[in-house]
């Protein structure tokens, strides 16, 4: 046997392999690619069509994965550090804090501030970001932050402050969790303009809405026994053609939408609150 010419013929064709294979994977490249650009062309179109108004910058995260975080146990020692009032620690892990005077929160323009409140009354308050003023009621809802991003409607991470009609804090509600870790696992996760993209496709997007924002943060996924896992999860602030504002989450990895039940969540445990008083 030749082996210099069965080494050659070896070496030509894994040579006309090489070129076959790699031929392939430009070919399946490029129509990746090319279908990418077709369904941004196509949900561009969309959004076109329905008069979506869509023209924010890019928020881009390259650490969005799921995170862990234990519940916090509150000490009376710890909270007898807060001044001016009377502090009830339900289950050890929630606050139900009375002022013993009220404190006042408005602010040069006549509206709810409560930086200043949050820096002296609340235990780690500024690890807490506004999400919504219900001035009807007159209470705000805050929700924790982790590396500056908020953990969006989990009553663990929540803090609720009350006020009377001459804007001065009566009392609030609070829980909090503590020890975050990340599984620090690399995904593929939806970007912004994919997470918008998603909910328009769906209809979630209604005609003649404008997006306003659209936000990082994380929701609730499983519970198991002190330890929550929460997911990476897009914010998507829409304003409607009435001037109503919708929010909108979708689940950056797994792409699903979330609706939360929050309000729903609060009246089990007022109802629970009151029957302990009865």
């Amino acid at each position: 046997m030749d082996w210099s010419k069965t080494k050659t013929i070896f070496i030509v064709v894994f040579s006309i392999l090489n070129i076959f294979l790699y031929s392939l994977y430009l070919n399946q490249h490029t129509e990746a690619q090319n279908v990418q650009v077709a369904r941004k062309a196509s949900i561009e179109d969309l959004m076109k069509q329905e008069n979506i108004t869509y023209n924010l910058p890019q928020v881009v995260k390259n650490d969005f994965s799921y995170i862990s975080a234990d519940m916090k146990s509150f000490s009376q020692d710890e909270l007898d550090l807060l001044e001016d009032q009377s502090i009830l620690i339900e289950d050890d892990t929630r606050i139900e804090s009375e002022m013993e005077v009220p404190v006042s929160i408005r602010n040069a323009k006549g509206d709810p501030h409560f930086t200043d409140f949050l820096a002296k009354y609340v235990w780690g308050g500024a690890e807490y970001e506004l999400w919504e003023v219900d001035e009807e009621d007159r209470k705000a809802i805050f929700f924790q932050k982790v590396d500056g991003e908020p953990i969006f409607y989990s009553p663990n991470a929540t803090l609720i402050i009350y006020w009377d009609d001459n804007f001065e804090v009566t009392h609030y509600e609070q829980r909090m969790l503590e020890k975050f870790s990340s599984d620090n696992l690399k995904k593929e996760v939806l970007t912004q303009d994919e997470a918008v993209g998603s909910l328009a496709t769906r209809g979630f997007l209604k005609q003649d809405s404008k997006v306003l924002k659209v936000t990082p943060g994380y929701s609730s996924l499983v519970q198991l026994t002190e330890t929550q896992v929460f997911a990476p999860t897009w914010n998507i602030r829409v304003e409607l053609k009435d001037g109503t504002i919708e929010n909108h989450f979708i689940n950056a990895i797994e792409g699903k939408v979330i609706e939360f039940q929050f309000e729903k969540v609060e009246e089990e445990e007022l109802e629970e609150a009151e029957d302990e008083k009865e």
